[in-house]
């Protein structure tokens, strides 16, 4: 592995692969709906190849939205969360403790406490309770409210044993989830998870459970205005978009069809919010002017997870369903703080892992990492796990103590199907659930090392050596001249940017520095510069460069694109992704 030193002799290390897309599709989309070239080019990019759809995304509509009747079982779920409202049961929703369970959480109290229902939520402690419908978080859940009905809110999938006794025991379970469900699956009252139709609406399978308690509301109010209940006549169901926007963003699902009419819609919500808790959020969050998917996704997300991780995601929806200002406001408060918190804690996990990597990692026979401490706080482990990974470009398990053993998140690398290899560990861990990307697992402290070199194994039998180089997906070459406003703010109508709907990557060739090097941050981490092609010049950042490799000579570079608003002044900026020597 090279040193710093090394590193900073030479270019970064990605490969990067440009989009060679149809130009004569490009041409008729662009002529269709009239807009620039480079603006069709990333549409075609990201498979929205004709002009109806490419239409459809530019412009969404809440009227585009599917019925919510075709979501397996929210029929079901509708009919007996009905016969709970003329029974005055109680139902009590057990949400999760990340912003999309949060989010969920209180979509559905706001939307069923203003209808009639008697509902409360429950979200479970991380450390004490663990995740999902745990034995521990179930029996605390029973014991303090007495359900009668209980809505699992983006868990229950794979609970089997748990949902079989709640139902013995006289308490229907709804499951309303996204992950994937287990074989054989748990047998609630219903359960709402589009996993289960394969061949449905490809649309549902990328949503969050936020957007599935959005389904479940209009579901509700459909009913109840079938029904004639001037209650729901009064509803606005529009109002809850700020909030599904806030799950759906941070919950890193892909930004297309459906949620891309949510996540907008959302955004024009939480927008204009009215709630007395967001607001004070968003203040506390120091965020000036619009909110996109960066402000939800690095300021307004982080900090409602962070009472999850560090304390209760109680405060997060207290927050979310408060009503009083001055209330609001001390806990938007209390959540910067755990955020602060969070992020020194973070900072240094992630340090003492790589010491670790740095004295033992070996970049051609280590095809994955696992690296676990019993002080580590598990709260945080997902997020260096997210940030060794990136930096290592390897599979990676992050591990903490818990109170039954090791906890911890995995984040995987393209190739590598994390979710599928866990499989393959039985006799090492006690649990595991997840995705391909992504995924949770428990196991005894005594194995971690067994549990490595294990996942090491599976890793190098399905990696390749081309598949351990990170990649740079490129919407295409242009000239820095082609860069200017007007075809930059063009872009913006492909936001909000996420998992699906990536930010559009330009290689602009043939550069020089104009100009010195600033460096800029409370640490003198970020890099400023101004690059030239002899006739343009351009201001170029390059966040948290420090330590690595920076441009010399004559160069190439890998950019994102953007408009830069300072002191009421707009212009160009490129975001430094990577960097060559120009040939």
């Amino acid at each position: 592995m090279a040193t710093a030193a090394e590193r900073e002799e030479e270019p970064m290390s990605y490969a990067w692969q440009i989009a060679n897309p149809d130009e004569e599709v490009i041409r008729e989309i662009a002529q269709e709906l009239d807009i620039s070239d480079l603006l069709s080019r990333c549409l075609v990019n990201r498979d929205i190849s004709n002009p109806q759809i490419a239409e459809e995304f530019l412009f969404p509509k809440l009227s585009n939205l599917a019925p919510p009747e075709l979501i397996p079982n929210l029929t079901r779920a509708v009919d007996r969360l009905f016969d709970a409202r003329e029974q005055k049961q109680k139902v009590v929703i057990f949400g999760d403790y990340d912003v999309d369970g949060i989010t969920s959480t209180a979509i559905l109290l706001d939307c069923m406490q203003a209808l009639g229902w008697d509902v409360c939520a429950y979200l479970p402690d991380r450390v004490d309770e663990g995740y999902g419908l745990t034995s521990e978080g179930v029996d605390n859940c029973v014991e303090r409210h007495t359900p009668s009905l209980l809505l699992a809110a983006d868990c229950g999938s794979t609970s089997i044993e748990v949902i079989a006794r709640l139902q013995a025991q006289g308490v229907d379970v709804i499951v309303l989830d996204h992950h994937q469900v287990s074989d054989p699956p748990p047998e609630p009252i219903a359960l709402v998870n589009p996993q289960l139709n394969p061949n449905g609406p490809n649309a549902f399978h990328e949503f969050c459970t936020a957007g599935l308690a959005f389904k479940l509301a209009h579901g509700l109010i459909k009913q109840g205005r079938t029904n004639g209940e001037s209650v729901f006549e009064d509803y606005d169901i529009r109002l809850l978009l700020d909030l599904v926007a806030l799950g759906t963003i941070a919950d890193m699902v892909p930004l297309a069809s459906e949620n891309r009419i949510l996540a907008v819609k959302g955004l024009e919500q939480l927008n204009r919010t009215e709630r007395t808790g967001l607001s004070a959020l968003i203040s506390e969050s120091n965020i000036d002017g619009t909110i996109g998917s960066f402000e939800v996704g690095f300021q307004l997300g982080p900090r409602i997870n962070a009472a999850g991780r560090l304390d209760s995601a109680t405060t997060s929806l207290d927050l979310l369903t408060s009503s009083d200002q001055k209330n609001a406001l001390e806990l938007a408060a209390r959540l910067d703080h755990h955020n602060r918190e969070r992020q020194k804690v973070e900072k240094e996990i992630t340090r003492q892992v790589r010491e670790r990597l740095n004295s033992r990692f070996n970049p051609i026979t280590d095809y994955a990492i696992v690296e676990g401490d019993p002080d580590w706080n598990i709260g945080v482990v997902g997020i260096v796990a997210s940030r060794i990974q990136k930096e290592f470009y390897r599979p990676t398990f992050i591990l903490g103590g818990g109170s039954e053993g090791m906890r911890g998140s995995g984040r995987s690398i393209k190739g590598f199907d994390l979710a599928a290899a866990l499989c393959q560990c039985s006799g090492i861990i006690n649990r595991h659930g997840g995705h391909a990307m992504a995924a949770g697992v428990s196991l005894d402290s005594d194995k971690i090392d067994t549990f490595g070199k294990r996942l090491n194994e599976i890793a190098r039998d399905e990696l390749s050596e081309s598949l351990l180089t990170p990649s740079l997906r490129l919407d295409g070459e242009l000239p820095l001249s082609k860069l200017s406003f007007n075809t930059v703010a063009s872009l913006e109508a492909l936001q909000p940017v996420g998992q699906g709907i990536p930010a559009v990557q330009l290689a602009v060739n043939g550069l020089e520095m104009n100009a010195p090097v600033k460096w800029i941050g409370a640490e003198k981490q970020h890099a400023k510069m101004n690059v030239t092609d002899g006739e343009e010049t351009v201001e170029v950042v390059y966040w948290n460069a420090l330590g690595n490799s920076m441009p010399k000579g004559r160069f190439n570079l890998a950019v994102q694109p953007s408009i830069n608003t300072w002191r009421g002044r707009k212009s160009v900026q490129l975001k430094m992704l990577d960097w060559e020597p120009s040939s």
